[in-house]
């Protein structure tokens, strides 16, 4: 999952920081970042209320325009 890498990394977060933030396993986190896992729409949706995207922003090919982080 290109873009969910490509959203964390343009917020600055870490994968730890994310999976802490979204209450999701880390390893979980490396495994869908390298697409070796298929996640169940509720983790898409606490790693997407933490990164303040949409699930669809998850999902598509192109990368949402990021707001910055306070």
């Amino acid at each position: 999952m290109e873009t969910l890498k490509y959203i964390r990394e343009q917020q600055g977060l870490s994968l730890r920081t994310l999976a802490v933030m979204a209450g999701v396993h880390y390893t979980s986190l490396v495994r869908l970042e390298a697409g070796r896992y298929d996640p169940r729409l509720s983790t898409l949706r606490k790693i997407a209320e933490a990164l303040e995207v949409s699930v669809r922003d998850l999902l598509t090919d192109q990368p949402p325009i990021q707001k910055r982080r306070k």
